[in-house]
């Protein structure tokens, strides 16, 4: 029954995307371009579908959208989803990186936990599901990122917008 709900769900999804419904969130495409650009490594570590982050993706960034990450973590890859760190470990694993010269972007409660068990400084942008969740930890708390340069500054990431 799960496997079916999740079936229909994604199909609804990708349905969404295609018709434009989903965007990519304020201010991400242009991080991910600008990170990209700086030649700062990035990664995905998520507990979705790796069917989901590519329709996704490919619709927000195009279909080249993996060229953008060293690391692509999704789904059940890993014994535990989060709030374990077993994603993120995964991903310092195959980036060859410590957690201490990394930072992760999160939007939930589960994700922040599960970053800052991993030794991750963690940053978050809540979303219209999580604004009321519990942050406490995360380094800094932001709506969106539709203001990045004061993101780039709170993070100490030089990264001037292109």
């Amino acid at each position: 029954f799960v496997k079916h709900l999740h079936k229909v769900k994604t199909a609804h999804y990708t349905a969404m995307l295609g018709e434009g419904l989903i965007p990519l969130r304020p201010g991400i495409k242009q991080l991910i371009q600008d990170a990209h650009k700086a030649g700062i490594t990035l990664a995905i570590a998520t507990t979705t579908t790796p069917e989901n982050v590519s329709a996704l993706l490919e619709v927000g960034l195009g279909k080249n959208w993996a060229d953008y990450f060293a690391a692509n973590g999704c789904g059940d890859i890993v014994p535990h989803k989060k709030p374990a760190p077993d994603i993120y470990f995964w991903v310092l694993d195959k980036l060859g990186l410590p957690a201490a010269e990394c930072i992760a972007l999160e939007d939930s409660n589960n994700g922040l936990r599960s970053a800052l068990a991993a030794g991750i400084k963690t940053y978050v942008t809540t979303n219209p599901y999580t604004h009321w969740h519990d942050f406490d930890g995360a380094a800094g708390i932001f709506d969106d990122l539709s203001d990045l340069p004061t993101f780039y500054h709170a993070t100490g990431l030089a990264l001037p917008q292109a």
